[in-house]
C-alpha cells in the first residue's frame, strides 16, 4: 500500500556553508561577499548557504540586506545564529526558516545514559577501501574516516572526527563538522579542492605550491586553517 503512497519523508544529512554577517551596512557586506566569491568562483558559484546573524540587531533593513547577499549569486536557505526578538519577526514574516545553531561534541565519545549512571562508548572508525569518485559523498558522524584510496574532484569527505586520505585527495574534505576545533586532516597525496575543520576553510586558491601532491597535514589555530608537510 505504501510504495503506491504519491510521497514519502526520509531523515538524510547535507553539509551547507555558514554565512556570518558581522556589519550591519548592506555595501560592506555585499563587497565583503563578492571579495570572497572572487577567491574561488566556481565554488561558491550558486552556493546553497545559511546565513547566521548572531551580530545582527533590528536596526538592519534586512529586506535589503537579503536581497544584497542573493544578488551575488548565493542562495539563502536559511537562517541562524541568536536573534534579536524583532528581527526574528521580521525574519520569520520573510517566509526564512530558522535553524538552531549547531552544537559542539566531544573528541570521539558517545554518551550513554542507563540507570542515572553516566557511561562512555568508543566509536569506531569508519575505513572506506574503494575509491571515492565524483559525486560521490561520504559521511561519518563523530568518528574519524579513513580511505585506503584516491578521492576524486567532485567528491567528498564529511566527518565529526579526523579525516586521513592514503591516496590522492583531490575531492572535498570536511572534519569535525560538529565544531570540534582538535580534529584534523591527513592526505598523503594532496590536491583537495577544499578542505575545513569546525567550519572553517581553506581552499585551492589559498594552497601553497609546494604542498600540492605531498604529503601534508591540515589542522585549526586560533581559527585559521594551516596546511604543513608531514614529515
Amino acid at each position: 500500500m505504501l510504495e503506491n503512497y504519491p510521497i514519502e519523508f526520509r531523515g538524510s544529512v547535507f553539509t551547507f556553508l555558514v554565512l556570518y554577517i558581522k556589519n550591519n551596512t548592506i555595501d560592506v557586506v555585499k563587497k565583503a561577499i563578492y571579495k570572497k566569491i572572487q577567491s574561488a568562483p566556481e565554488f561558491f558559484k550558486n552556493a546553497s548557504i545559511i546565513l547566521n546573524v548572531s551580530f545582527l540587531n533590528s536596526s538592519v533593513n534586512w529586506n535589503d540586506m537579503q536581497y544584497a547577499i542573493r544578488s551575488t549569486g548565493l542562495r539563502i536557505i536559511g537562517i541562524s545564529g541568536y536573534i534579536d526578538s524583532i528581527l526574528k519577526k521580521i525574519i520569520m514574516r520573510s517566509g526564512f526558516p530558522i535553524f538552531p545553531e549547531g552544537k559542539n561534541f566531544l573528541n570521539n565519545i558517545n554518551y550513554i545514559d542507563k540507570n542515572n549512571s553516566l557511561k562512555y562508548k568508543k566509536l569506531q572508525s569508519k575505513i572506506i577501501t574503494t575509491p571515492v569518485r565524483s559525486g560521490q559523498k561520504i559521511y561519518v558522524n563523530h568518528s574519524d574516516l579513513i580511505v585506503i584510496n584516491n578521492v576524486s574532484t567532485g567528491a567528498e569527505l564529511i566527518a565529526g572526527g579526523n579525516i586521513h586520505v592514503y591516496g590522492a585527495m583531490r575531492g572535498r574534505a570536511l572534519a569535525g563538522v560538529h565544531g570540534d576545533k582538535t580534529r584534523n586532516i591527513f592526505c598523503t597525496k594532496f590536491f583537495a579542492e577544499i578542505v575545513s575543520i569546525a567550519g572553517e576553510y581553506l581552499l585551492f586558491d589559498q594552497i601553497s605550491d609546494d604542498l600540492l601532491g605531498n604529503g601534508v597535514h591540515i589542522f585549526l589555530k586560533n581559527h585559521v586553517v594551516y596546511a604543513h608537510l608531514l614529515i
